[in-house]
């Protein structure tokens, strides 16, 4: 493994939002797009755990099939 895939941001500077397809029920996925290296994504019934980076183009590209 690289170090590079190691290395994570300070996730205390993410500003988490909820998703707008979680419907508000409290089984929310979040997400934080305001950080280097991608499009960060939790669980917000469980935000200290680990999160998940993806590219931002796989992110758009996600979206788009959303759309």
């Amino acid at each position: 493994m690289s170090n590079e895939t190691r290395i994570s941001p300070d996730l205390m500077e993410a500003a988490w939002r909820t998703s707008s397809y979680s419907g508000g029920q409290g089984n929310c996925v979040e997400i934080a797009d305001n950080l280097s290296r991608g499009v960060w994504l939790r669980d917000s019934k469980r935000p200290a755990d680990p999160v998940i980076r993806v590219s931002r183009t796989a992110w758009d590209a996600f979206l788009k099939h959303l759309s």
